[in-house]
C-alpha cells in the first residue's frame, strides 16, 4: 500500500474542527439545560401518602390543567401546608407531621411555589410564586408581587401586568420585554405520592 507524504497528518488535522465543533455543542447543550433552573435555594418536600391532599393530588396528576400555589403558614403555634388551586374553590391546609417539623423547609423566594404538570408538554414543573420581573429579594423591606394563576395555566402580575405561560416553562406571553419564570428542580412520583421541589 502506497502511503502519501503528510497524509496520516491531514487526517488528523481533518477530525480536529470536526472534534472542537462537537466539543462547543455539547457545551452550548448543557449550558442551555443548566440556566434552565435558578440557582437559588428551594427546599420542599410533601409526602401526599401522608398529607391526602386533594388540592395537591391534582396538580400531580398529568394532564389535569391543574397548578397548586404551595405555602406554609402558622396557626394558633401550628405549621400547615397551605394549597390553592388554579381551578378556584376553597384553598385547604394539612398541618405538619413529625417528619415535616424536623425539617428546614425554603418555599421559593418568599414562600411559595407553584407546582402543576404542562398541559402541552406533560412535563412536571415547580415556579417561585413571585414575578421574576418585579420581586426583589434583596430590597429593604422586601415587597411581595405574587402571581395569580388562572384556569388556563397563565400566570399574571397585578404590578407590571406581565403574563407567563406555565403549560411551557413559565415563558413571557404578554407585557413589556422581561424574565420567563423562576424555575426550580422538582419530581412527583404521582397524586398521592411524593412533592419534592429542590
Amino acid at each position: 500500500m502506497t502511503t502519501i507524504p503528510g497524509q496520516n497528518h491531514l487526517h488528523v488535522f481533518m477530525r480536529k474542527p470536526l472534534f472542537l465543533l462537537t466539543m462547543l455543542l455539547l457545551l452550548v447543550a448543557c449550558d442551555k439545560a443548566e440556566n434552565e433552573y435558578t440557582s437559588r435555594t428551594c427546599y420542599l418536600v410533601i409526602d401526599n401518602s401522608v398529607h391526602q391532599d386533594a388540592t395537591l393530588a391534582a396538580a400531580m396528576t398529568p394532564y389535569s390543567n391543574v397548578f397548586a400555589t404551595v405555602s406554609i403558614i402558622f396557626e394558633s403555634g401550628a405549621q400547615y401546608f397551605y394549597f390553592q388551586s388554579n381551578q378556584g374553590g376553597t384553598p385547604t391546609k394539612s398541618i405538619f407531621n413529625a417528619i415535616d417539623r424536623r425539617r428546614t423547609f425554603r418555599v421559593g423566594m418568599n414562600n411559595g411555589v407553584i407546582v402543576g404538570y404542562g398541559s402541552l408538554e406533560g412535563r412536571f414543573y415547580a415556579y417561585d410564586r413571585e414575578c421574576p420581573n418585579c420581586f426583589n429579594p434583596n430590597a429593604i423591606p422586601v415587597k411581595s408581587y405574587p402571581l395569580n394563576v388562572a384556569t388556563n395555566g397563565i400566570a399574571s402580575c397585578n404590578n407590571c401586568r406581565r403574563k407567563y405561560d406555565l403549560n411551557i416553562g413559565g415563558i413571557l406571553v404578554e407585557g413589556d420585554y422581561g424574565s420567563k419564570m423562576t424555575h426550580y428542580r422538582s419530581g412527583s412520583t404521582g397524586p398521592y405520592g411524593n412533592l419534592s421541589v429542590n
